[in-house]
Protein backbone atom coordinates (compact mmCIF):
# COMPACT_ATOMS: atom_id res chain seq x y z
CA UNK A 1 0.00 0.00 0.00
CA UNK A 2 1.60 3.43 -1.10
CA UNK A 3 -0.32 7.11 0.03
CA UNK A 4 -1.89 6.86 -3.61
CA UNK A 5 -3.44 3.55 -2.90
CA UNK A 6 -7.36 3.67 -4.12
CA UNK A 7 -6.85 6.76 -6.50
CA UNK A 8 -8.73 4.99 -9.58
CA UNK A 9 -11.62 4.20 -7.18
CA UNK A 10 -12.08 7.93 -6.05
CA UNK A 11 -11.60 9.26 -9.47
CA UNK A 12 -14.73 6.53 -10.61
CA UNK A 13 -16.42 8.09 -7.68
CA UNK A 14 -16.15 11.53 -7.89
CA UNK A 15 -17.15 10.99 -11.95
CA UNK A 16 -20.15 9.19 -10.88
CA UNK A 17 -21.50 11.86 -7.76
CA UNK A 18 -20.84 14.61 -10.28
CA UNK A 19 -22.32 12.97 -13.17
CA UNK A 20 -24.31 15.62 -13.13
CA UNK A 21 -22.74 18.88 -11.74
CA UNK A 22 -19.91 18.39 -14.12
CA UNK A 23 -20.80 18.50 -17.70
CA UNK A 24 -23.56 21.07 -16.63
CA UNK A 25 -20.40 23.32 -15.91
CA UNK A 26 -18.70 22.57 -19.19
CA UNK A 27 -21.52 22.79 -21.77
CA UNK A 28 -22.24 26.37 -19.66
CA UNK A 29 -18.92 27.56 -20.38
CA UNK A 30 -18.47 26.13 -24.15
CA UNK A 31 -21.75 27.63 -25.10
CA UNK A 32 -21.15 30.84 -23.85
CA UNK A 33 -17.81 30.62 -25.80
CA UNK A 34 -20.17 29.73 -28.77
CA UNK A 35 -22.38 32.08 -28.34
CA UNK A 36 -19.72 35.10 -28.33
CA UNK A 37 -17.92 33.91 -30.97
CA UNK A 38 -21.17 33.20 -33.42
CA UNK A 39 -22.33 36.90 -32.20
CA UNK A 40 -19.10 38.63 -32.96
CA UNK A 41 -18.64 36.97 -36.68
CA UNK A 42 -21.71 38.21 -37.94
CA UNK A 43 -21.51 41.29 -36.05
CA UNK A 44 -17.72 42.27 -37.58
CA UNK A 45 -17.71 41.20 -41.17
CA UNK A 46 -15.67 44.19 -42.39
CA UNK A 47 -12.31 45.94 -42.06
CA UNK A 48 -14.53 49.03 -41.17
CA UNK A 49 -16.37 47.27 -38.23
CA UNK A 50 -13.22 45.34 -37.16
CA UNK A 51 -11.45 48.95 -37.28
CA UNK A 52 -14.53 50.62 -35.42
CA UNK A 53 -14.26 48.29 -32.32
CA UNK A 54 -10.75 48.94 -32.10
CA UNK A 55 -11.26 52.26 -31.92
CA UNK A 56 -13.83 52.07 -29.30
CA UNK A 57 -12.44 49.59 -27.31
CA UNK A 58 -9.51 51.37 -25.13
CA UNK A 59 -10.88 52.48 -22.56
CA UNK A 60 -10.02 52.05 -18.46
CA UNK A 61 -13.51 50.33 -18.08
CA UNK A 62 -12.46 47.83 -20.95
CA UNK A 63 -9.06 47.14 -19.34
CA UNK A 64 -10.49 46.36 -16.40
CA UNK A 65 -13.08 43.73 -17.30
CA UNK A 66 -11.20 42.07 -20.59
CA UNK A 67 -7.38 43.26 -20.20
CA UNK A 68 -5.00 45.41 -22.91
CA UNK A 69 -6.85 45.79 -25.88
CA UNK A 70 -3.59 45.01 -28.07
CA UNK A 71 -4.20 43.74 -31.51
CA UNK A 72 -7.63 44.03 -32.46
CA UNK A 73 -7.58 43.68 -36.31
CA UNK A 74 -9.60 40.37 -36.35
CA UNK A 75 -12.52 38.90 -35.43
CA UNK A 76 -10.42 36.40 -33.60
CA UNK A 77 -9.10 38.80 -31.20
CA UNK A 78 -12.19 40.24 -30.70
CA UNK A 79 -13.40 37.29 -29.65
CA UNK A 80 -10.81 36.34 -27.52
CA UNK A 81 -11.08 40.00 -25.76
CA UNK A 82 -14.72 40.01 -25.19
CA UNK A 83 -14.90 36.29 -23.61
CA UNK A 84 -11.64 35.34 -22.55
CA UNK A 85 -11.60 36.99 -18.81
CA UNK A 86 -15.18 35.35 -18.35
CA UNK A 87 -14.25 31.85 -19.53
CA UNK A 88 -11.28 32.03 -17.31
CA UNK A 89 -13.28 33.16 -14.05
CA UNK A 90 -15.28 30.65 -14.67
CA UNK A 91 -13.63 27.56 -15.42
CA UNK A 92 -11.37 28.60 -12.21
CA UNK A 93 -14.68 28.57 -10.44
CA UNK A 94 -15.81 25.17 -11.66
CA UNK A 95 -12.34 23.40 -10.33
CA UNK A 96 -12.58 25.52 -7.11
CA UNK A 97 -15.79 23.83 -6.15
CA UNK A 98 -15.19 20.64 -7.40
CA UNK A 99 -11.49 20.40 -5.69
CA UNK A 100 -12.82 21.55 -2.29
CA UNK A 101 -15.93 19.62 -2.98
CA UNK A 102 -14.29 16.02 -2.81
CA UNK A 103 -11.11 17.20 -0.50
CA UNK A 104 -12.52 19.25 2.75
CA UNK A 105 -16.02 19.08 2.14
CA UNK A 106 -15.67 15.18 2.92
CA UNK A 107 -13.62 15.41 6.03
CA UNK A 108 -15.53 18.07 7.19
CA UNK A 109 -18.59 15.45 6.83
CA UNK A 110 -16.83 12.87 8.38
CA UNK A 111 -17.52 10.80 5.07
CA UNK A 112 -13.27 11.17 4.27
CA UNK A 113 -12.54 9.22 7.72
CA UNK A 114 -15.03 6.26 6.29
CA UNK A 115 -13.35 6.03 2.86
CA UNK A 116 -10.02 6.21 4.95
CA UNK A 117 -10.99 3.46 7.26
CA UNK A 118 -10.72 1.26 3.65
CA UNK A 119 -7.28 0.11 1.50
CA UNK A 120 -6.79 4.37 0.55
CA UNK A 121 -3.27 5.92 0.94
CA UNK A 122 -3.38 9.43 2.35
CA UNK A 123 -2.44 11.73 -0.72
CA UNK A 124 -5.21 9.63 -2.48
CA UNK A 125 -8.78 11.51 -2.15
CA UNK A 126 -6.47 15.25 -3.07
CA UNK A 127 -5.10 13.40 -6.40
CA UNK A 128 -8.31 12.10 -7.17
CA UNK A 129 -9.98 15.23 -6.90
CA UNK A 130 -6.86 17.11 -8.85
CA UNK A 131 -7.22 14.70 -11.66
CA UNK A 132 -10.47 14.88 -12.37
CA UNK A 133 -10.70 18.55 -12.08
CA UNK A 134 -7.10 18.74 -14.34
CA UNK A 135 -9.47 16.37 -16.88
CA UNK A 136 -12.52 18.71 -16.80
CA UNK A 137 -10.17 21.73 -17.66
CA UNK A 138 -8.37 19.97 -20.59
CA UNK A 139 -11.96 19.16 -21.62
CA UNK A 140 -12.96 22.44 -22.01
CA UNK A 141 -9.93 23.79 -23.57
CA UNK A 142 -10.62 21.19 -26.20
CA UNK A 143 -14.06 21.92 -26.81
CA UNK A 144 -13.32 25.95 -26.68
CA UNK A 145 -10.82 25.08 -29.33
CA UNK A 146 -13.48 22.98 -31.65
CA UNK A 147 -15.72 25.43 -31.23
CA UNK A 148 -13.61 28.70 -32.46
CA UNK A 149 -12.52 26.64 -34.82
CA UNK A 150 -16.19 25.46 -36.32
CA UNK A 151 -17.20 29.55 -35.97
CA UNK A 152 -14.22 30.06 -38.24
CA UNK A 153 -11.78 31.34 -36.50
CA UNK A 154 -7.90 30.65 -37.33
CA UNK A 155 -7.26 27.60 -36.08
CA UNK A 156 -3.66 28.03 -34.40
CA UNK A 157 -5.10 30.93 -32.05
CA UNK A 158 -8.27 28.68 -31.56
CA UNK A 159 -5.68 25.84 -29.85
CA UNK A 160 -3.91 28.34 -28.06
CA UNK A 161 -6.84 29.92 -26.98
CA UNK A 162 -7.90 26.56 -25.52
CA UNK A 163 -4.80 25.57 -24.23
CA UNK A 164 -5.08 28.98 -21.73
CA UNK A 165 -8.01 28.18 -20.52
CA UNK A 166 -7.14 24.63 -19.74
CA UNK A 167 -3.57 25.57 -18.24
CA UNK A 168 -5.95 28.18 -15.69
CA UNK A 169 -8.19 25.70 -14.67
CA UNK A 170 -4.85 23.56 -13.36
CA UNK A 171 -3.71 26.41 -12.19
CA UNK A 172 -6.75 27.26 -10.33
CA UNK A 173 -7.42 23.23 -9.65
CA UNK A 174 -3.80 23.68 -7.44
CA UNK A 175 -5.10 26.46 -5.81
CA UNK A 176 -7.82 24.72 -4.51
CA UNK A 177 -6.17 22.07 -3.13
CA UNK A 178 -3.80 24.06 -1.35
CA UNK A 179 -6.80 25.96 0.56
CA UNK A 180 -8.68 22.42 1.58
CA UNK A 181 -5.20 22.20 3.58
CA UNK A 182 -4.95 25.06 5.51
CA UNK A 183 -8.79 25.47 7.32
CA UNK A 184 -10.71 22.82 8.57
CA UNK A 185 -14.68 23.54 7.31
CA UNK A 186 -15.24 23.80 3.37
CA UNK A 187 -16.64 27.09 3.46
CA UNK A 188 -13.66 28.35 4.57
CA UNK A 189 -11.63 26.82 1.70
CA UNK A 190 -14.06 28.23 -0.94
CA UNK A 191 -13.07 31.51 0.74
CA UNK A 192 -9.55 31.65 0.82
CA UNK A 193 -9.39 30.28 -2.89
CA UNK A 194 -12.03 32.86 -4.61
CA UNK A 195 -9.90 35.34 -2.27
CA UNK A 196 -6.97 34.19 -4.27
CA UNK A 197 -8.86 34.51 -7.33
CA UNK A 198 -10.44 37.76 -6.67
CA UNK A 199 -6.83 39.08 -5.88
CA UNK A 200 -4.80 37.88 -9.06
CA UNK A 201 -7.89 39.55 -10.93
CA UNK A 202 -7.43 42.84 -9.01
CA UNK A 203 -3.50 42.63 -9.69
CA UNK A 204 -4.23 41.89 -13.64
CA UNK A 205 -7.08 45.14 -13.59
CA UNK A 206 -4.67 47.24 -12.03
CA UNK A 207 -1.79 46.49 -14.36
CA UNK A 208 -3.73 46.41 -17.42
CA UNK A 209 -5.21 49.56 -16.24
CA UNK A 210 -2.37 51.65 -15.50
CA UNK A 211 -0.82 49.73 -18.68
CA UNK A 212 2.65 48.92 -16.58
CA UNK A 213 4.04 45.33 -15.04
CA UNK A 214 1.76 43.88 -12.51
CA UNK A 215 -0.43 42.27 -15.28
CA UNK A 216 3.10 40.27 -15.35
CA UNK A 217 2.39 39.23 -11.86
CA UNK A 218 -0.96 37.34 -11.99
CA UNK A 219 -1.42 34.07 -13.73
CA UNK A 220 -4.66 35.73 -14.83
CA UNK A 221 -2.15 38.47 -16.36
CA UNK A 222 -0.19 36.06 -18.34
CA UNK A 223 -3.55 34.00 -19.85
CA UNK A 224 -4.50 37.14 -21.16
CA UNK A 225 -1.14 38.90 -22.28
CA UNK A 226 -1.17 35.57 -24.28
CA UNK A 227 -3.04 36.86 -27.13
CA UNK A 228 -3.95 33.87 -29.14
CA UNK A 229 -5.16 35.78 -32.56
CA UNK A 230 -2.54 38.38 -32.28
CA UNK A 231 0.99 37.96 -30.89
CA UNK A 232 0.34 34.60 -29.84
CA UNK A 233 2.69 33.97 -27.07
CA UNK A 234 2.93 30.24 -26.51
CA UNK A 235 5.61 30.54 -24.19
CA UNK A 236 3.50 31.75 -22.06
CA UNK A 237 2.05 28.36 -20.83
CA UNK A 238 5.39 27.38 -19.27
CA UNK A 239 4.75 29.57 -16.20
CA UNK A 240 1.08 28.62 -15.96
CA UNK A 241 2.08 25.15 -16.26
CA UNK A 242 5.26 25.77 -13.42
CA UNK A 243 2.77 27.73 -11.22
CA UNK A 244 0.28 24.63 -11.18
CA UNK A 245 2.84 22.17 -10.63
CA UNK A 246 4.32 24.62 -7.68
CA UNK A 247 0.94 24.42 -5.94
CA UNK A 248 0.08 21.00 -6.44
CA UNK A 249 3.14 20.09 -4.77
CA UNK A 250 3.01 22.29 -1.89
CA UNK A 251 -0.79 20.86 -1.47
CA UNK A 252 0.86 17.11 -1.12
CA UNK A 253 3.27 18.72 0.97
CA UNK A 254 0.85 20.21 3.28
CA UNK A 255 -1.43 17.12 3.25
CA UNK A 256 1.55 14.84 4.89
CA UNK A 257 1.91 17.77 7.34
CA UNK A 258 -1.27 17.90 8.70
CA UNK A 259 -3.97 15.44 11.04
CA UNK A 260 -6.50 14.42 8.89
CA UNK A 261 -9.80 16.00 9.30
CA UNK A 262 -7.71 19.28 10.20
CA UNK A 263 -6.74 22.59 8.87
CA UNK A 264 -3.03 24.14 9.69
CA UNK A 265 -4.84 27.45 10.27
CA UNK A 266 -6.34 26.79 13.48
CA UNK A 267 -9.47 28.64 14.62
CA UNK A 268 -8.94 30.65 17.47
CA UNK A 269 -10.16 29.71 20.73
CA UNK A 270 -14.38 31.32 21.66
CA UNK A 271 -15.11 33.02 24.77
CA UNK A 272 -15.99 31.75 28.11
CA UNK A 273 -19.19 33.11 28.06
CA UNK A 274 -21.84 33.32 25.06
CA UNK A 275 -23.17 36.90 24.24
CA UNK A 276 -26.78 37.16 25.34
CA UNK A 277 -27.45 37.64 21.27
CA UNK A 278 -26.16 33.98 20.62
CA UNK A 279 -30.12 33.31 22.58
CA UNK A 280 -31.39 34.55 19.29
CA UNK A 281 -31.87 33.00 15.92
CA UNK A 282 -31.07 36.00 14.34
CA UNK A 283 -27.50 37.05 16.50
CA UNK A 284 -26.84 32.61 15.91
CA UNK A 285 -27.37 33.33 12.22
CA UNK A 286 -25.07 36.46 12.38
CA UNK A 287 -22.43 34.68 14.54
CA UNK A 288 -22.14 32.09 12.00
CA UNK A 289 -22.32 34.18 8.47
CA UNK A 290 -20.18 37.16 9.96
CA UNK A 291 -16.96 36.33 8.60
CA UNK A 292 -18.62 35.40 5.23
CA UNK A 293 -20.14 39.12 5.21
CA UNK A 294 -17.16 40.87 5.74
CA UNK A 295 -15.61 39.39 3.09
CA UNK A 296 -18.06 39.73 0.71
CA UNK A 297 -18.88 43.46 1.92
CA UNK A 298 -14.94 43.82 1.50
CA UNK A 299 -14.40 42.70 -2.23
CA UNK A 300 -17.34 44.39 -3.10
CA UNK A 301 -16.46 47.93 -1.71
CA UNK A 302 -12.96 47.39 -3.26
CA UNK A 303 -14.43 46.71 -6.26
CA UNK A 304 -16.94 49.54 -6.50
CA UNK A 305 -14.37 51.86 -5.80
CA UNK A 306 -12.14 50.55 -8.64
CA UNK A 307 -14.91 50.83 -10.50
CA UNK A 308 -15.86 54.38 -9.49
CA UNK A 309 -12.50 55.70 -10.09
CA UNK A 310 -12.24 54.72 -13.83
CA UNK A 311 -15.08 57.47 -14.49
CA UNK A 312 -13.18 60.53 -15.51
CA UNK A 313 -11.11 58.35 -17.91
CA UNK A 314 -14.33 57.44 -20.11
CA UNK A 315 -15.01 60.98 -20.22
CA UNK A 316 -11.78 62.24 -21.69
CA UNK A 317 -11.61 59.38 -23.74
CA UNK A 318 -15.42 60.10 -25.31
CA UNK A 319 -13.94 63.85 -25.66
CA UNK A 320 -11.38 62.46 -27.67
CA UNK A 321 -12.87 60.69 -29.95
CA UNK A 322 -15.20 62.86 -32.31
CA UNK A 323 -17.36 59.68 -33.27
CA UNK A 324 -18.14 58.13 -29.86
CA UNK A 325 -19.57 61.39 -28.48
CA UNK A 326 -21.37 61.64 -31.89
CA UNK A 327 -23.01 58.04 -30.31
CA UNK A 328 -23.83 59.28 -27.22
CA UNK A 329 -25.45 62.48 -27.79
CA UNK A 330 -27.48 61.01 -30.17
CA UNK A 331 -28.42 58.09 -27.14
CA UNK A 332 -29.19 61.25 -24.60
CA UNK A 333 -26.69 59.72 -22.36
CA UNK A 334 -23.02 60.04 -21.13
CA UNK A 335 -20.29 57.51 -21.22
CA UNK A 336 -20.24 56.95 -16.98
CA UNK A 337 -23.88 56.74 -16.42
CA UNK A 338 -23.68 54.08 -19.39
CA UNK A 339 -20.78 52.61 -17.62
CA UNK A 340 -22.13 52.94 -14.07
CA UNK A 341 -25.17 50.75 -15.54
CA UNK A 342 -23.22 47.92 -16.24
CA UNK A 343 -20.93 48.50 -13.51
CA UNK A 344 -23.44 48.08 -10.82
CA UNK A 345 -25.02 45.45 -12.76
CA UNK A 346 -22.23 43.10 -11.82
CA UNK A 347 -22.01 44.12 -8.54
CA UNK A 348 -25.69 43.14 -7.90
CA UNK A 349 -24.50 39.75 -9.66
CA UNK A 350 -21.64 39.41 -6.90
CA UNK A 351 -23.77 40.20 -3.95
CA UNK A 352 -26.22 37.83 -5.84
CA UNK A 353 -23.83 35.21 -5.15
CA UNK A 354 -23.63 36.25 -1.62
CA UNK A 355 -27.48 35.96 -0.79
CA UNK A 356 -27.67 32.54 -2.47
CA UNK A 357 -24.60 31.25 -0.29
CA UNK A 358 -26.23 32.66 2.88
CA UNK A 359 -29.72 31.44 2.18
CA UNK A 360 -28.47 27.63 1.50
CA UNK A 361 -27.08 27.51 4.99
CA UNK A 362 -29.70 26.70 6.05
CA UNK A 363 -29.43 23.41 4.12
CA UNK A 364 -25.86 23.13 5.30
CA UNK A 365 -26.92 23.55 8.72
CA UNK A 366 -29.36 20.60 8.19
CA UNK A 367 -27.76 18.29 6.71
CA UNK A 368 -24.96 18.64 9.00
CA UNK A 369 -26.88 17.62 12.06
CA UNK A 370 -26.56 21.13 13.54
CA UNK A 371 -30.11 21.97 13.02
CA UNK A 372 -31.77 18.63 14.28
CA UNK A 373 -30.23 19.93 17.97
CA UNK A 374 -31.31 23.70 17.96
CA UNK A 375 -34.93 22.58 16.72
CA UNK A 376 -34.72 19.57 19.59
CA UNK A 377 -35.40 22.79 21.65
CA UNK A 378 -37.92 25.20 21.80
CA UNK A 379 -36.84 27.30 18.70
CA UNK A 380 -39.73 26.63 15.97
CA UNK A 381 -38.23 26.40 12.39
CA UNK A 382 -39.33 29.22 10.74
CA UNK A 383 -37.88 31.09 13.59
CA UNK A 384 -34.80 29.21 12.77
CA UNK A 385 -34.87 30.34 8.92
CA UNK A 386 -36.18 33.86 9.95
CA UNK A 387 -33.04 34.43 11.88
CA UNK A 388 -31.14 33.37 8.88
CA UNK A 389 -32.85 35.08 6.42
CA UNK A 390 -33.51 38.57 8.33
CA UNK A 391 -29.47 38.33 8.46
CA UNK A 392 -29.21 37.73 4.30
CA UNK A 393 -31.93 40.50 3.61
CA UNK A 394 -29.82 43.20 6.07
CA UNK A 395 -26.39 42.24 4.54
CA UNK A 396 -27.74 42.40 1.20
CA UNK A 397 -29.07 46.27 1.38
CA UNK A 398 -25.51 46.76 2.99
CA UNK A 399 -23.97 45.80 0.57
CA UNK A 400 -25.30 47.24 -2.54
CA UNK A 401 -25.92 51.08 -0.15
CA UNK A 402 -21.91 50.60 0.52
CA UNK A 403 -21.57 50.01 -3.58
CA UNK A 404 -23.53 52.81 -4.53
CA UNK A 405 -21.14 54.97 -2.06
CA UNK A 406 -17.97 53.10 -2.76
CA UNK A 407 -18.64 54.26 -6.66
CA UNK A 408 -18.85 57.67 -5.88
CA UNK A 409 -16.20 57.71 -3.31
CA UNK A 410 -14.20 56.51 -6.11
CA UNK A 411 -15.28 58.90 -8.79
CA UNK A 412 -15.11 61.48 -6.49
CA UNK A 413 -11.60 60.83 -5.63
CA UNK A 414 -10.47 60.82 -9.57
CA UNK A 415 -12.61 63.78 -10.61
CA UNK A 416 -12.86 66.13 -7.66
CA UNK A 417 -16.84 65.99 -7.84
CA UNK A 418 -19.04 64.95 -4.62
CA UNK A 419 -22.35 65.95 -6.92
CA UNK A 420 -23.05 62.11 -7.79
CA UNK A 421 -22.87 60.49 -4.15
CA UNK A 422 -26.99 60.30 -4.27
CA UNK A 423 -27.55 59.26 -7.77
CA UNK A 424 -25.00 56.88 -7.46
CA UNK A 425 -25.99 55.07 -3.96
CA UNK A 426 -29.91 54.91 -5.47
CA UNK A 427 -29.05 53.39 -8.69
CA UNK A 428 -27.04 50.76 -6.63
CA UNK A 429 -29.67 50.46 -4.10
CA UNK A 430 -32.54 49.93 -6.61
CA UNK A 431 -31.36 46.30 -8.02
CA UNK A 432 -31.76 45.22 -4.34
CA UNK A 433 -35.32 43.92 -5.20
CA UNK A 434 -33.32 41.51 -8.21
CA UNK A 435 -30.78 40.07 -5.06
CA UNK A 436 -33.40 39.69 -2.80
CA UNK A 437 -35.38 38.16 -6.07
CA UNK A 438 -32.44 35.52 -6.43
CA UNK A 439 -32.37 34.64 -2.32
CA UNK A 440 -36.09 34.25 -2.33
CA UNK A 441 -35.49 31.43 -5.42
CA UNK A 442 -33.06 29.57 -2.91
CA UNK A 443 -35.18 29.67 0.21
CA UNK A 444 -38.25 28.33 -2.21
CA UNK A 445 -35.81 25.60 -3.46
CA UNK A 446 -34.65 25.17 0.26
CA UNK A 447 -38.17 24.53 1.57
CA UNK A 448 -39.39 22.68 -1.16
CA UNK A 449 -36.73 20.87 -3.16
CA UNK A 450 -33.84 20.91 -1.03
CA UNK A 451 -31.69 18.58 -2.99
CA UNK A 452 -31.45 20.74 -5.51
CA UNK A 453 -31.22 24.18 -3.66
CA UNK A 454 -27.51 25.00 -5.27
CA UNK A 455 -29.85 24.65 -8.83
CA UNK A 456 -30.20 28.35 -7.95
CA UNK A 457 -26.79 29.59 -8.33
CA UNK A 458 -27.55 28.70 -11.87
CA UNK A 459 -29.65 31.73 -12.00
CA UNK A 460 -27.34 33.62 -10.86
CA UNK A 461 -24.69 32.62 -13.18
CA UNK A 462 -27.85 33.76 -16.26
CA UNK A 463 -27.93 36.99 -14.47
CA UNK A 464 -24.31 37.83 -15.19
CA UNK A 465 -24.57 36.39 -18.65
CA UNK A 466 -27.75 39.12 -18.83
CA UNK A 467 -26.02 41.35 -17.59
CA UNK A 468 -22.19 41.20 -19.07
CA UNK A 469 -23.23 39.83 -22.78
CA UNK A 470 -26.86 40.55 -23.04
CA UNK A 471 -26.92 43.29 -25.53
CA UNK A 472 -24.05 41.20 -27.48
CA UNK A 473 -25.55 37.66 -27.42
CA UNK A 474 -28.69 39.57 -28.67
CA UNK A 475 -31.04 37.55 -26.58
CA UNK A 476 -34.58 37.57 -26.94
CA UNK A 477 -36.49 39.61 -24.58
CA UNK A 478 -38.34 36.55 -23.13
CA UNK A 479 -35.14 35.62 -22.31
CA UNK A 480 -33.55 38.33 -21.19
CA UNK A 481 -36.35 38.53 -18.82
CA UNK A 482 -36.00 35.46 -17.06
CA UNK A 483 -33.22 37.42 -15.05
CA UNK A 484 -35.00 39.55 -12.07
CA UNK A 485 -32.46 42.48 -13.15
CA UNK A 486 -33.52 42.72 -16.65
CA UNK A 487 -37.06 44.16 -15.24
CA UNK A 488 -35.47 46.87 -12.72
CA UNK A 489 -34.89 50.70 -14.28
CA UNK A 490 -31.12 51.38 -15.30
CA UNK A 491 -30.57 53.86 -13.11
CA UNK A 492 -28.68 56.19 -13.41
CA UNK A 493 -29.52 55.92 -17.88
CA UNK A 494 -33.05 55.37 -17.07
CA UNK A 495 -35.57 57.29 -14.53
CA UNK A 496 -36.58 55.52 -11.02
CA UNK A 497 -39.71 53.15 -11.74
CA UNK A 498 -41.97 52.37 -9.29
CA UNK A 499 -43.99 49.77 -10.10
CA UNK A 500 -41.43 47.14 -11.63
CA UNK A 501 -39.26 47.39 -8.19
CA UNK A 502 -42.49 46.79 -5.90
CA UNK A 503 -43.51 43.96 -8.41
CA UNK A 504 -39.68 42.16 -8.11
CA UNK A 505 -39.84 43.09 -4.44
CA UNK A 506 -43.07 41.40 -3.57
CA UNK A 507 -42.27 38.43 -5.83
CA UNK A 508 -39.04 37.87 -3.32
CA UNK A 509 -41.02 38.64 -0.37
CA UNK A 510 -43.53 35.64 -1.70
CA UNK A 511 -40.91 33.31 -2.65
CA UNK A 512 -39.39 33.42 0.87
CA UNK A 513 -42.50 33.03 2.58
CA UNK A 514 -43.16 30.10 0.35
CA UNK A 515 -39.86 28.76 1.17
CA UNK A 516 -40.88 29.26 4.97
CA UNK A 517 -43.65 27.28 4.46
CA UNK A 518 -42.43 24.25 2.81
CA UNK A 519 -39.76 24.01 5.24
CA UNK A 520 -42.41 23.38 8.40
CA UNK A 521 -44.27 21.41 5.99
CA UNK A 522 -41.45 18.54 5.30
CA UNK A 523 -39.53 16.69 6.67
CA UNK A 524 -35.75 17.29 8.09
CA UNK A 525 -32.94 16.31 7.20
CA UNK A 526 -30.76 14.08 10.04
Amino acid sequence: MTSFTGTRHLVRLILRRDRVRLPIWVVAITSLVAATAGAIVGLYETPQEIAGYATTADSAATRLLSGRPDGLDNTGAITAYEISATGLIAISLMVIFLVVRHTRAEEESGRAEVVRATVTGRHAATLAATVVATLASLLVGLLDTVVLVVSGLDPQGSMLHGAVLAAVGVVFTGVAAVAAQLTSSARGALGIAGAALAVMFAVRAVGDVGDNALSWCSPLGWALLAQPFGTARWWLLAPLLVFAVATAGLAAWLTAHRDAGAGLLQPRAGAPRASASLGTAGGLAWRLQRGSVYGWLTGLVLGALLLGSVGPELETMVEANPDLKEFFDLSGGDPVSAFLVTAFGLMAVAASGFAVSSVLRLRSEETAGRAESLLSTGLSRTRWASGSLTVTVLATVLAMLLVGVGAAAGYALTADDTGDVVRMTVSALVLVPGVLLLAGVAAMLVGWAPRYGSAAYALVLFAFLQSYLGSLLDLPGWVQGLSPFYHLPAMPVDDFSAAPTLVVLALAVALGALGLVGLRRRDMTG
